[in-house]
């Protein structure tokens, strides 16, 4: 039988799956929709590029670390609620992304995707994520990696609820100290190490900010001056490690921790779960507006209902 593009369109518009994969399937099945949907489902591929579109900002921080703490690599897996990322399957799949990762060490996230989900496996890590859509029914991605090594000296991780997670190379130091750091940074969010490592359009911006402020007082320039000068001191002291009041004891700033304990850090990495995505409630408003809009008369379908989609 002829495999249209008619019948290539329907299947996808049923299942929510590529062309490519639709037109195989419909290829194996000799034309057959029905087998064709069946085979899909059971490959796991029917359902999964329906829900791809889907925000999936919950999920889990996975941190795995080599056995002579020198080395570490983190990764963020999404998924569409909070359930979900507490179960059992999902976490399994979480632990062997970043497992393969810190062994694989790829160079993308694509590489890593493409990777083996375990060396004794056929499955790849992107198969075995479409296999978890199918199976859970929400939208699952392996959103980021990172990872972070150090040459001279030690990298210590912290895992807060499995929702903030954080990477840093310490020099000198002992192994409680390297952990504080970690749990430093988790908590205090720095945008880097020193001042010299803040990016100069945050500086630049930041400045432009402070500098509009203190014109509006109405002060002579060199006191506007000193006010944006004094500003700027404080913000570096706000968004620095080094300049950061150490958080389990607010009266010392970690750069003189670490000078105490003859250390230094050679940098970090923090992820936070669904950190710059939309959360799935702004996704139902959209929804629920793009429906109003559809209708001609701006009123909902006879069919609609008051309730939020879950």
């Amino acid at each position: 039988m002829a495999i249209t593009a008619g019948l290539v369109k329907e299947l996808r518009e049923r299942t929510g799956a590529g062309m490519m994969e639709c037109k195989k399937a419909l290829v194996d099945t000799n034309g057959n929709i029905e087998k064709a949907i069946e085979a899909m489902r059971k490959a796991g591929q029917a359902k999964a590029d329906r829900k791809a579109g889907r925000t999936a900002a919950e999920g889990l921080i996975a941190i795995a670390l080599d056995s002579q703490q020198t080395r570490a690599t983190m990764v963020e897996v999404n998924c569409e609620t909070d359930f979900v990322a507490k179960e059992d399957g999902f976490q399994v799949f979480a632990a062997q992304v970043v497992t393969q990762a810190l062994d694989l060490r790829p160079a993308t996230l694509g590489a890593l995707l493409n990777a083996r989900l375990d060396p004794a496996q056929a499955a790849t890590i992107e198969e075995r994520r479409q296999q978890l859509v199918a199976r859970i029914g929400e939208n699952i991605s392996v959103r980021r990696l990172v990872s972070l090594e150090s040459d001279r000296g030690r990298v210590a991780s912290y895992l807060h609820g499995g929702r903030i997670g954080v990477l840093v190379a310490i020099n000198g130091g002992d192994e409680r100290l390297a952990k504080d750091i970690a749990m430093h940074i988790a908590a205090s969010r720095p945008v880097c190490i020193a001042e010299g490592d803040i990016p100069a359009d945050l500086l630049a911006k930041e400045r432009e900010i402070f500098t509009a402020q203190a014109a509006g007082t109405g002060k002579p320039p060199q006191i506007v001056e000193k006010m944006v000068a004094g500003r700027l001191k404080k913000f570096v002291a706000e968004v620095t490690l080094l300049g950061q009041p150490f958080v389990k004891d607010p009266d010392i700033p970690v750069a003189k921790l670490l000078a105490e304990n003859d250390a230094v850090v050679e940098g970090f990495q923090r992820f936070e779960v669904g950190e710059g995505l939309d959360k799935m409630s702004e996704d139902f408003a959209g929804e629920v507006m793009a429906q109003i809009k559809a209708r001609p008369d701006g009123a909902p379908a006879a069919n609609d209902s008051n309730e939020v989609p879950r």
